[in-house]
Formats: structure tokens, sequence, C-alpha cells
């Protein structure tokens, strides 16, 4: 029976090596497989999938009105595919999840989706959201914070490091933007004034 699973965590855990080092596998034994990535996030180029520690693929792009259950079943005439992963889930819709969820259900298509669970207000995102709710199996992938602890929270900071506490919630960037905090931690440098 397919599924589909969300993998979450905070910024600089590896969500991306471990989608791409899972595709190799399935195409290591002949498989085929689909990659997604959010098309604004253009940092290794325009439907390019990379990790920090250099491994890269092609991907589709996806855009909010893209329709990714027609997408998959439309790339299955050209043959059976084994897994869909989705990098960076947390930029897709609402609609957009159920469709991933009709993938697993109704084309018998593992979906594997990566992403963020919070931003960097401690709020959740939309994409985060839905697959939180609808995912069938929720796999966090751990990275820490300075302390040791587990990192649950990312804080946005400006060209000088300084923290940023306001503004969209969207804003694609890496370790030039975003540091990883445990929650303690995340709320000692976004709220500096409550008492601890």
């Amino acid at each position: 029976m397919a599924k589909l699973y969300f993998s979450y965590s905070t910024m600089n855990a590896g969500k991306s090596t471990l989608l791409l080092q899972a595709s190799y596998n399935y195409r290591e034994r002949g498989m085929r497989t689909v990659l997604f990535i959010a098309a604004f996030d253009d940092r290794a180029g325009v439907g390019r999938i990379a990790s920090r520690i250099g491994l890269d693929s092609e991907a589709h792009a996806f855009r909010p009105e893209d329709d990714l259950f027609e997408t998959l079943k439309g790339l299955m005439a050209d043959g059976e595919i084994a897994c869909a992963f989705v990098d960076e889930a947390q930029f897709l819709t609402e609609a957009q999840v159920w469709q991933l969820a009709r993938v697993a259900d109704r084309l018998k298509i593992p979906v594997m989706a990566y992403g963020l669970r919070t931003d960097f207000r401690g709020q959740l995102f939309p994409g985060s959201q839905a697959l939180l709710a609808l995912a069938d199996e929720l796999r966090e992938v751990r990275t820490i914070c300075h302390c040791g602890r587990k990192a649950t929270m990312v804080v946005r900071t400006d060209e000088n490091g300084k923290v940023i506490r306001e503004g969209a919630q969207i804003e694609v960037g890496g370790n030039e933007k975003y540091v990883s905090y445990c929650r303690r931690h995340w709320d000692d440098v976004m709220n500096p004034d409550v008492p601890k």
C-alpha cells in the first residue's frame, strides 16, 4: 500500500540529502522516481534540488497553481513511477497536499515529502500544516542547537547576523539567513524582553 510520508525538521538537518539518497537508492535498482521542488526556490537553479554536502539532481519545479496529481498521472505514460519525492514541502498548498495524498491512494505511488515544520516566527507553514494532518507517516529529521539539544525552531537573520522578528513567512535562504535553535534558545533570541 502506497503512503504519503512527511519528514520534517529545522534548517540544516539534511532533509535534501536524505531525499536525494532515497531517490538514488530507487534508481540504483532500476526504479524510476520523480522529484519536485518549489519553482521559486532557485538557490541551486530552478528545478534543481541540492544538498549542502554537494549532492544534487534535476526536479520538476512546482508552482501553487500546479496540480501534482495530474502531473504525476501524466508522467505515468512514460512508465511506472516507483516513488515521488517533494523537497521544500512546506511550500505546497493545502490543495497540493490533498493531490499528493490522492497520488498515494489512487495512483498507488508512494510520496515522500521533506520540509520545514515551522517558520522563523514559530508558525506552521500551510503546506506543513496540511501534511501534519494528512500524512500516513510523520518522521522527524533531527539536528542540534548550539547547546547540544535537539533544534526544533529556526531564526531568520539579516546580512549582519541581526535577528529578524517580523516579515514575510517565505524568504528563501540557507545558512546565510537562518539558524536552528532548541525552543529555549529560540525564545531567548526572539523574545529577549520576556523574563526568563
